[in-house]
């Protein structure tokens, strides 16, 4: 996978528009995670799980602001969730491990490491499209966002072989 960064020239519009998609990705990950805090045991939740719970979102009139966003870049916020979920799972593995490890040997359990319990993100500072939400113009010096946020068309600043894209 090829990942590219830029600088964006915005106006104010697009700027607003962009925030709103933060806040929109930023929603849906701490909507995943409240669900699988809310979850038993017996509901299994996994990746499927959550990227089914962004389609029933969006579909929800009472959340009809998460429709706007890409679906691609609403299952990237539901994957940012259960990669933070399934590390913490690892890392309950390993603690137990250690633990089990340490006091067989006699040792203190005061190196071990925290288990890291998923937290609620206040402050988020990205939204990812990943394939699909985007479109580069034919000379490659724009980007147009396709989804329903109202971010349009951007100009890429910075200097970059063009070949590669």
């Amino acid at each position: 996978m090829r990942v590219i960064e830029f600088k964006l020239k915005t106006n104010s519009h697009q700027e607003i528009a962009i925030q709103e998609a933060i806040r929109v990705g930023q929603f849906i990950r701490n909507k995943c995670l409240r669900f699988w805090m809310d979850s038993t045991k017996e509901d299994q939740v996994n990746y499927a799980t959550l990227c089914r719970l962004t389609t029933e979102l969006s579909n929800n009139p009472e959340f009809s602001f998460v429709g706007k966003l890409n679906s691609m870049a609403r299952q990237a916020s539901a994957e940012r969730a259960w990669f933070s979920i399934s590390r913490f799972y690892d890392n309950c593995k390993k603690r137990t491990a250690r633990a089990e490890s340490t006091s067989a040997s006699g040792r203190s359990k005061k190196g071990l490491a925290k288990k890291g319990y998923p937290k609620f993100k206040k402050f988020s500072r990205s939204v990812e499209y990943k394939t699909s939400g985007w479109k580069l113009t034919e000379d490659k010096k724009f980007i147009h966002i396709t989804d329903k946020t109202g971010i349009g068309k951007l100009k890429l600043i910075g200097t970059f072989n063009r070949e590669i894209l």
